[in-house]
């Protein structure tokens, strides 16, 4: 339901404001031969569309655009998600008529330019990560995390019988969600490792797991409590010494650009997600890069292709000998990864190493001011991102829910609810390096309001938003019984 006023006459829908005999269109006469009709069953008579004028559609779309939240309009504290700033000229560079017109099935000949600048990529993240080697097949983070654990896997499996007996995979409680639906889909039995009261590893619940039939564990760092795990070098230790694999996922990295290598840790494969650490634009479902990189071990099974420069000055595309194969079409996204290169070209060392910087200082900027108004489940420097609990809030009847909601009548996106599992009512709020004191500083006021609102109004955020173009849903019947189709009378 649209509230009332602001844009709600212009979003009206176009069947609404439909009027027999305007046009809005023209449809040109078919340049091609005309198609075959499928079987009656699937035709019918009458096709209802929209009689509105040209204008109309405009400003119908246009209104419909405006009412997008993005992060070229607001604040977007997307916790975990590293929704940030994607400088222009990334865009500009992905639409380059030698890159946005190539095929990918072009001669490799024809392709050089584009094949160099994948080839120096390769080289960009492995340096980036400390690893040895790089495939930028993979299309997201968790499509990197299954290429990464059927690296693993092959590994493991080219031993011989004690490699097939590595059934297990360590996952602590802090991972990302989509850690434990890779291994599984990669054929490994899921373990939760515990998080200890400092949020690092519980190294005495890994120690018990570490055993001949562990083939590996999968890192989130920093996790997503937000913390740098303290003990990850003994974490690395003891998983190798019982001849398991560390897996690390990446999709933080904007907390450690410049400053902390994953391969020099001790990991021994990783992902990066390059829509989030690098800047495409995220959100919306897409598009997305989740390249793989790996220590010297694993590179003979990187996921085909790679590019490699020949004896003969050319680059070409080739399959490492034990590779996991083609895990995508073709050689990756690669609108994005041109978007990535000019990232790192354009910021060079210094630029990125400003970037972990900023990021972090900004995470506990935010996690000073607030941590007197919203608990602290562990107190303690944080990376790029800080979890508050809205259990004080609670306790006055207002849920993380409803000051997520409440947010958004002060114009800030929501911060991710719930997420970590482990942290309860939790609130993650990742400001990135792109925001300004001033931005931070109006956010800060914000969730302090709404803290003391929660005390002396909480009707008003129990049933927030109140300004927003679509007001408070019945989330339980949106998601069970949603509306996906126009009806004559429906507002």
């Amino acid at each position: 339901m649209l509230n009332k006023g602001g844009n709600r006459d212009t979003v009206r829908l176009l069947m609404d404001r439909s009027v027999t005999g305007r046009v809005g269109a023209v449809t040109p006469a078919a340049d091609v031969p005309a198609a075959p009709l499928p079987d009656a069953v699937w035709l019918r008579d009458d096709l209802p569309l929209p009689e509105v004028s040209e204008p109309e559609v405009v400003q119908y779309f246009t209104a419909l655009s405006q009412l997008n939240f993005s992060i070229d309009t607001h604040f977007y504290p997307l916790g975990s998600c590293t929704m940030k700033y994607n400088p222009k000229v990334n865009d500009e560079m992905a639409f380059l008529p030698g890159f946005a017109g190539i095929h990918p099935q072009q001669p490799a000949a024809q392709s050089q330019g584009a094949l160099e600048l994948l080839y120096r990529l390769q080289g960009y993240l492995s340096e980036v990560t400390g690893m040895a080697a790089t495939s930028l097949a993979t299309l997201a983070g968790a499509h990197g995390e299954l290429a990464g654990v059927l690296m693993m896997r092959a590994y493991h499996l080219a031993q011989g019988a004690a490699g097939a007996g590595r059934t297990k995979m360590g996952i602590p409680d802090s991972a990302h969600g989509t850690n434990p639906a890779s291994a599984a889909m990669a054929g490994f039995d899921v373990v939760t490792i515990p998080s200890d009261a400092d949020g690092n590893t519980d190294l005495a619940a890994l120690r018990e797991l570490a055993g001949d039939d562990l083939a590996g564990v999968m890192i989130t760092l920093p996790s997503t409590l937000g913390l740098f795990d303290r003990n990850i070098l003994e974490v690395c230790r003891i998983v190798h010494d019982c001849g398991g694999l560390v897996y690390g996922d990446g999709a933080n990295m904007n907390a450690l650009l410049g400053r902390a290598k994953l391969g020099a840790l001790g990991f021994d494969v990783c992902h990066l997600n390059l829509h989030k650490t690098f800047s495409t634009p995220h959100g919306g479902g897409g598009p997305g890069a989740g390249p793989v990189c790996c220590g010297e071990i694993l590179a003979p099974y990187l996921a085909a292709p790679v590019v490699e420069l020949a004896d003969n000055g050319e680059y070409a595309l080739r399959e490492p000998g034990q590779s996991i194969g083609k895990i995508s079409g073709f050689h990756g996204n690669f609108g994005v990864l041109v978007r990535a290169y000019t990232y790192i070209r354009t910021l060079g060392a210094a630029g990125l190493r400003a970037i972990s910087g900023n990021a972090v200082l900004n995470a506990n900027y935010l996690m000073h001011a607030l941590k007197d108004r919203y608990a602290l489940p562990y107190d303690r420097t944080c990376m790029h991102e800080v979890v508050f609990s809205a259990d004080r809030q609670r306790e006055r009847g207002v849920s993380g829910l409803e000051v997520a909601k409440r947010l958004l009548d002060y114009g800030f996106h929501a911060p991710t609810m719930y997420f970590p599992l482990i942290v309860h009512e939790a609130l993650m709020i990742e400001p990135t390096e792109s925001e300004t004191k001033e931005t931070l500083d109006a956010f800060i006021a914000a969730l302090q309001a709404i803290d003391a609102e929660a005390t002396t109004e909480p009707a008003l955020v129990q049933q927030a938003p109140h300004t927003t173009p679509v007001s408070r849903l019945d989330e339980a019947t949106a998601a069970r019984r949603p509306a996906l189709r126009w009806q004559p009378g429906a507002d």
